[in-house]
């Protein structure tokens, strides 16, 4: 079983200086399963191609351009993504308004794809995210990695966190703190470790009453100088 989180709460609480400073902190804007499902399906190809583009880049560039994005991929209409045809590809790799990333650019109709097929199980990809349980994040995770296009490593978690799914984030202070609290003993690359890692939110979700996000940020927040 994982330790308690009552000293990694101690230490977020001496490091940010306090209850009310810590609970601003930890705040994180969550949608309800019903707020989720109401999502149109576009919204979620437009947040998980943001956070691909994101991914090894200067965030405030994609940010700043990303009404060109919207503009340059059709407002992100998952059939019209899905059809993207060669020519479509190469006229998004000479459009100087958007990142011309031809291997970023090509996730998208891989993407779209995905959440027709998604579409077609669940009714809908927005019902999909709903539903997952909450205490299964990792095979959300597993889920997007497996089936889409460059949605492994932090990309699905951003991207999922945008949404409003509450999911947590393996940041660089997360995973610090993880290992810390004896739950892994290093990065985690494995399934073995992923559930670890589950066991481990599910057991201090049912301590704290907090959800999967707000143990993220608190975890984070718990360690450095």
């Amino acid at each position: 079983m994982p330790a308690s989180f009552a000293p990694i709460y101690e230490r977020a609480l001496a490091r940010k200086g306090g209850e009310r400073e810590l609970a601003a902190l930890s705040a994180v804007s969550l949608k309800s399963p019903a707020q989720l499902a109401k999502i149109d399906d576009s919204r979620y190809l437009s947040a998980m191609t943001k956070a691909i583009f994101r991914a090894g880049f200067v965030w405030k560039v994609i940010d700043n351009k990303w009404p060109n994005f919207e503009k340059a991929f059709w407002k992100f209409n998952v059939m019209r993504c899905a059809m993207m045809s060669p020519d479509d590809v190469a006229a998004l790799c000479r459009d100087s308004s958007i990142v011309r990333n031809p291997q970023k650019i090509n996730t998208v109709p891989a993407n779209a794809a995905m959440i027709l097929d998604t579409a077609r199980q669940f009714g809908s990809f927005a019902n999909m995210v709903a539903r997952w349980p909450d205490d299964d994040f990792i095979g959300l995770l597993a889920y997007l990695s497996k089936q889409g296009s460059r949605l492994g490593g932090n990309s699905a978690q951003y991207f999922l966190r945008e949404m409003g799914k509450d999911g947590f984030i393996l940041s660089r202070d997360g995973v610090a703190a993880l290992i810390g609290a004896g739950v892994i003993d290093a990065e985690p690359k494995s399934k073995k470790a992923l559930a670890q890692i589950q066991d481990a939110y599910n057991h201090w979700r049912g301590e704290t009453g907090f959800g999967n996000a707000k143990i993220s940020r608190i975890l984070a927040m718990s360690v450095g100088d």
